[in-house]
């Protein structure tokens, strides 16, 4: 596997090796071994799968300590844009982001630490996303930062009178006005 660093430290893409032949192709989607010497030392306890219409973005949500989880996504049909929010207290890049597409053509993921805020947009008819966490999930540590923050400066790609956003997503702070549980 590739890992390429963005410009938020620990987040990270990760490009698969993958073997093409008449038949079509073979990937290794995760190695503990591999990702543990290349990427960080994570135990991944859960995995979680999402299906998603064109226009939704789901985000931008974290669990809060003591059940904070860390993330390894991928979109196995469809195309998404994938975001993350560094909202580590202290961190030279707090409250800036990293997008990446993710798709079933190019069979990246995404690695987010602890202390993001994370979210996607659906760009494709139908999006099937996937991902591992470290942590069970919790409902009394949901956390969110609201998706339409201008002073995050995304753009997901879909207008936003035309995204598809739940009742608990829409309700999320802005930055300016959330206390973060996370330090760096």
């Amino acid at each position: 596997m590739n890992v390429i660093n963005t410009d938020i430290e620990g987040a990270v893409i990760i490009e698969p090796r993958i073997f093409r032949d008449a038949r079509g192709y073979f990937f290794e989607s995760y190695s503990k071994k591999e990702f543990d010497e290349k990427v960080a030392p994570v135990d991944f306890v859960q995995d979680n799968e999402s299906m998603s219409t064109r226009g939704v973005i789901r985000g931008l949500h974290f669990q809060r300590p003591p059940y904070a989880q860390a993330k390894l996504v991928r979109c196995v049909k469809g195309r998404v844009l994938d975001v993350v929010v560094d909202i580590r207290k202290g961190s030279p890049t707090y409250g800036k982001h990293v997008a990446v597409e993710l798709s079933e053509e190019n069979h990246r993921q995404f690695f987010i630490p602890r202390g993001f805020a994370h979210g996607f947009a659906v760009l494709s008819d139908i999006a099937v996303f996937q991902y591992k966490c470290d942590n069970y999930y919790h409902p009394e540590a949901d956390g969110g930062i609201s998706i339409l923050d201008p002073s995050l400066g995304i753009d997901w790609g879909i207008a936003f009178e035309e995204a598809i956003l739940s009742d608990k997503d829409k309700k999320h702070p802005l930055l300016s006005d959330f206390d973060s549980p996370f330090d760096l």
